[in-house]
């Protein structure tokens, strides 16, 4: 039998005696490798560089760490979230670091009008009453014994995009632009097995939902949007929710603005018209330059971002490079994705990687050949509803630059002579 061929550099390496900082960094590992930490901040705000984690030069000389109750990523892997503000406040999805649709749930965009509230499963409910033949309370485990669903959508603050669309600036990264955006894997109750089950009376044309936190937050939504694909769910990728997403209960109204899917649901009222709370009339409507404003302005437009390459990304070299990124529609699927090197004056078909399914991300790719000049990268998405992705200048003919929610303009990145990559917004 011949030994396996190695070449040089391999064979010098193991042959090569360990070193005390080999010794150290394997047996950091044998103790069950580095716990991932929070990075520190600097001043501007932004996160740290981290510093290289020290790792054996062989690895094959050293034992392994053990098995663990609950896995963590790799040192080298340093994706997070950007926390903003405290009980009111928000935190980003780093887009430009996660591959597929599927966003983690630690890394899913967080928005908060009053903290995160800790609340039991075993005591939390779900009340449905107002225009029903039978008013009733759930409990979390009864609500999980009627027959489950398990569907992918993507979730999106109707925000999302603000600071992009008011004041785009080079060195905004796709986190900065779109980074309030997660796609998850929901498993749960269709809301209208539960109306079935409470025995909705015909004259009822709303629901108004209401969260367990402490703001109490109210929304009021069409009754059409229950009998269609609401659910109430209780886990997301696989596991229970975390509570940021809304543990242990929350209501999910696929493609519709974010806050509208109340999180820490514990009642739904059935009424024969909306509630006009201070969510829906102080909040979450869109003014207009004419004074007026769009109010229930509920499904989210077709839209996508390419995430690479990306600010702070340096191209490193001419050739071949994939352009990557997601399209999403809240009125159904993606069918089509186009990408503009050259500011949006050619358009050229992407590929899709996967199917497109309705309201959720799909991710997409182009091959592109850099040959060293300054380009504009752009994309922009087309749903089955024949919506096209609009231009900046567009939206802001139609809606103003005081508009509030709803942003899906067609963004992009400048790839200077260097390689280096800055945010482009101005379409």
């Amino acid at each position: 039998m011949t030994e396996p061929s190695q070449t040089p550099d391999a064979a010098d390496a193991a042959s090569a005696p360990l070193s005390r900082r080999d010794l150290l960094a394997g047996a950091a590992g044998a103790l069950g490798g580095a716990v991932l930490a929070g990075l520190p901040l600097s001043l501007d705000g932004q996160q740290a560089s981290p510093a290289r984690p020290t790792v054996p030069a062989d690895a094959t000389k050293l034992q392994g760490a053990p098995t663990a109750a609950v896995g963590t990523r790799s040192e080298f892997v340093t994706a997070a979230r950007t926390p903003f503000g405290e009980t009111v406040g928000s935190s980003l999805t780093p887009l430009q670091d996660l591959t597929g649709n599927i966003t983690p749930a630690d890394l899913h965009f967080e928005r908060h009008h009053a903290g995160i509230p800790a609340l039991d499963p075993d005591r939390h409910t779900l009340t449905i009453h107002g225009l029903v033949d039978r008013p009733l309370t759930f409990t979390v485990d009864e609500i999980k014994r009627f027959p489950q669903v398990v569907r992918t959508h993507f979730v999106e603050c109707s925000g999302n995009g603000r600071a992009a669309y008011r004041a785009p600036k080079p060195d905004m990264t796709a986190q900065k632009v779109a980074g309030l955006l997660s796609t998850s894997e929901w498993t749960g109750v269709t809301l209208a097995t539960l109306f079935r089950e409470a025995g909705v009376k015909a004259e009822a044309k709303w629901f108004l939902a209401e969260g367990g936190d402490a703001c109490l937050l109210t929304r009021s939504v069409p009754i059409e949007k229950a009998w269609d694909d609401a659910l109430i769910v209780w886990a997301q990728n696989g596991e229970p929710l975390r509570p940021a997403q809304g543990y242990p209960l929350r209501l999910l109204l696929p493609g519709w603005e974010g806050n509208i899917s109340v999180k820490w649901v514990r009642r739904l009222e059935l009424g024969a018209a909306p509630w006009m709370t201070r969510w829906e009339t102080s909040k979450y409507t869109d003014p207009l330059p004419n004074g007026t404003a769009r109010i229930f302005t509920f499904a989210l437009d077709a839209k996508s971002i390419i995430t690479a390459p990306s600010h702070p990304d340096r191209i490193a070299g001419r050739g071949w490079h994939p352009i990557q990124g997601l399209a999403w529609s809240g009125r159904g699927r993606i069918t089509r994705i186009e990408v503009s090197t050259d500011g949006g004056t050619n358009w050229h078909d992407a590929e899709m990687l996967g199917p497109s399914h309705p309201k959720s991300t799909v991710r997409f790719q182009y091959m592109w050949e850099w040959k060293g000049g300054e380009a504009v990268l752009l994309s922009r998405a087309t749903d089955d509803a024949g919506f096209v992705q609009p231009t900046r200048a567009a939206l802001v003919a139609e809606r103003g630059l005081g508009t509030d929610y709803h942003f899906n303009q067609i963004v992009g990145w400048k790839v200077q002579r260097d390689g280096q990559v800055l945010f482009h917004g101005e379409t």
